[in-house]
């Protein structure tokens, strides 16, 4: 028997996105709701117990709302909001960052999938803190540059209409209160001391990003050189279908790193430029890809025990 797969909140941006990911599929069954009742709790629960897995692709009040209409044990939920990334009992989406943490997607039966910006910033820093390259305690700082799908259908809408405000022909910063909802998660998972001083940045272009991580070398206590960081990566997540480390920076445009480069891959890129004295560790990918719709994918595929990749592009 197939198993059967909700998507709560479906018509959202990366419930779409999901949905587009299962269009040639036939090992899943998908329980549609209507479109009149998506805001129906008494549809939306009745919906959510029949499945085997429900992705929640909902603001952060209504993902909590949503998992607690869970009355069959049975069922798994894979939750893309922010409201469950660092709670107690629930399983961090990005299996490539240790082995425990692959098993516990494996065997859970909740599961947070990282935020975009979140997933550039882990997937570099991550691994400099868990092998004692970069201290806990190093007051850390990184920006990150997104397409504006990233702000979801109000800012689509904004930034594709007719007459919009001249502002939006420039990248923009924003969250500049230091409040970034990202925050939170960026310091629990990767065990860092302090939250850290974070700019992002969104940019005229659809989709792709690039979030970069700058470090002084003579903090670091080990591997202190570009080559010697980009080998570190390399072993790190060697034989990872999804992350891979440039070895160099000869087939960048120009010489610099596009936000939009990898648009439509669901797949993430390491590169180490700098120097011995200050290195800057980049990740590059989709902010819908691996930073949110296919890295859901990704971990309903490890729950269901088939290749890691089904459906996804690599």
């Amino acid at each position: 028997m197939k198993p059967k797969i909700f998507i709560d909140g479906s018509e959202g941006t990366t419930g779409l996105r999901i949905h587009e990911r299962f269009a040639d599929r036939d090992d899943i069954e998908i329980l549609a709701i209507a479109s009149d009742l998506r805001k129906d709790v008494a549809e939306r629960k009745r919906l959510i117990n029949e499945s085997d897995i429900t992705f929640l692709c909902l603001p952060d009040a209504a993902a909590r709302e949503s998992v607690s209409l869970v009355e069959n044990e049975n069922v798994k939920i894979i939750d893309t909001s922010t409201a469950h990334r660092t709670e107690t009992g629930w399983a961090y989406g990005f299996p490539e960052l240790s082995e425990k943490h692959r098993e516990a997607i494996k065997n859970g039966k909740r599961i947070a999938v990282p935020g975009c910006h979140a997933s550039g910033f882990v997937s570099v820093v991550y691994p400099l803190v868990a092998g004692g390259i970069l201290p806990a305690d190093y007051p850390i700082a990184a920006f990150s540059l997104t397409g504006y799908s990233g702000g979801g259908k109000k800012m689509i809408a904004e930034y594709e209409g007719e007459g919009r405000n001249t502002d939006l022909d420039a990248p923009r910063e924003y969250a500049l209160s230091q409040q970034h909802k990202h925050l939170k998660e960026m310091q629990a998972i990767t065990g860092l001391q302090r939250a850290p001083l974070f700019s992002p940045i969104v940019a005229d272009y659809y989709s792709g990003m690039v979030v970069s991580v700058p470090i002084h070398t003579e903090f670091l206590l080990k591997h202190k050189t570009p080559a010697a960081l980009t080998k570190y990566f390399a072993d790190y997540y060697k034989g990872e279908k999804f992350i891979s480390v440039a070895q160099n920076t000869e087939n960048l445009y120009g010489g610099m790193l596009a936000g939009n480069t990898l648009s439509g891959w669901d797949g993430l890129k390491i590169y180490v430029t700098g120097n011995d004295e200050r290195v800057v560790v980049s990740a590059q990918f989709d902010n819908l890809g691996k930073g949110a719709s296919g890295a859901a994918v990704q971990c309903l595929n490890i729950l269901l025990g088939c290749d890691e990749a089904k459906g996804l592009v690599l």
